[in-house]
């Protein structure tokens, strides 16, 4: 094993990518000692995003993962130990964050995780652990474009594109929460998960003219939220508001015409949410967004949607192929020992 995993002498189980583009391999290394400003976390679940399946792959250069690694972005779990300079949480206490699986960073899929306080919050007493776990990269995500970006506000008219998929159907709450009016586009069979949000459902094959005619008589939207990415983001400029409108993507690479958002006189930005992460700037925000998430959360207007199936340690490979491949029902959630629970 490499020697960056040599600290600590009791050892826990952790799913281990030696290679890109293989399976991770189940196996003992030791249990981090966490340093004064981290928190040692028992982990009960792990959420597994689509970055999870590129970073597997070797697909995710901006992750810039360093191998060999423990997999895994989001946690929930109960805190086992607290160092030194750490105040705000105790043993015992449950909690969930986005807190690893790129840089050096140690990832979820393991039993314990010495973490970044910062990037730590209490998780909501409405929810279970694992559907705690599920939140973290999404809800963060979708603050970050809808709250701190788009400054989404009541009676706006804003548009999630995929509206249905794990950052999307966050976002529609998220937008509802704060007062907007929210449309959401989607394929056929995610129609009726979006209708249950409470947002206007908008086939994704409908020319951009048609429903931004249907929905804001040619006006455009005040924001739209691109969840995508490529061909849907440059949608979203022909999909804005003139003067006022305003176009957050999540996945704004590659080459754009900025031309159609220009001719309409609106404005656009983009979310990198691994910044804080990769960086060490901007990690008490993460904390804070957490934060406001678990008060909607126990509000009743913020709820995950889980995958049905149950996978654990073992079984990462069938979880991280529901995820490539589409084919799940809802967010994916790993297992990781015995405490996992409703």
């Amino acid at each position: 094993m490499d020697r960056k995993f040599e600290r600590g002498e009791r050892r826990m189980r952790a799913a281990v990518l030696e290679r890109f583009g293989e399976a991770p391999a189940v196996t003992e290394i030791p249990i981090p000692v966490p340093a004064a400003d981290q928190v040692l976390v028992e982990i009960v679940a792990s959420g597994v995003n689509p970055l999870d399946t590129k970073i597997r792959a070797g697909e995710a250069a901006h992750a810039r993962i360093q191998l060999p690694a423990v997999l895994g972005l989001d946690l929930a779990g109960v805190v086992e130990d607290v160092g030194a300079a750490v105040t705000g949480f105790d043993r015992g206490d449950r909690v969930y964050g986005l807190t690893g699986g790129v840089g050096d960073l140690q990832g979820s899929l393991a039993e314990f995780a010495a973490v970044d306080a910062r990037l730590l919050a209490p998780a909501p007493q409405c929810l279970s652990l694992r559907e705690a776990a599920a939140l973290p990269l999404v809800v963060i995500t979708a603050c970050e474009a809808l709250v701190d970006r788009a400054q989404v506000r009541p009676r706006q008219r804003v548009l999630v594109h995929g509206g249905a998929g794990g950052v999307g159907h966050v976002a529609v709450q998220i937008a509802q929460a704060r007062g907007a009016e929210v449309f959401a586009t989607g394929s056929a069979r995610s129609l009726d998960t979006i209708k249950r949000l409470g947002a206007t459902t908008i086939d994704y094959t409908t020319p951009v003219e048609s429903y931004v005619a249907e929905h804001t008589d040619g006006e455009g939207f005040d924001v739209v939220f691109d969840t995508v990415g490529g061909a849907v983001l440059d949608a979203s400029f022909a999909a804005a508001r003139a003067y006022t409108g305003h176009v957050v993507s999540a996945l704004g690479w590659g080459t754009h015409n900025l031309a159609p958002l220009s001719f309409r006189n609106a404005t656009y930005s983009g979310v990198f949410t691994l910044a804080p992460m990769l960086t060490g700037h901007g990690r008490d925000h993460h904390g804070e967004i957490l934060r406001e998430a678990t008060a909607l959360a126990d509000a009743g207007v913020l709820a995950p949607r889980l995958d049905p199936h149950r996978f654990t340690l073992e079984t990462v490979d069938e979880a991280h192929e529901v995820v490539a491949t589409g084919t799940g029902s809802g967010k994916v959630v790993v297992d990781i020992g015995d405490r996992a629970i409703e």
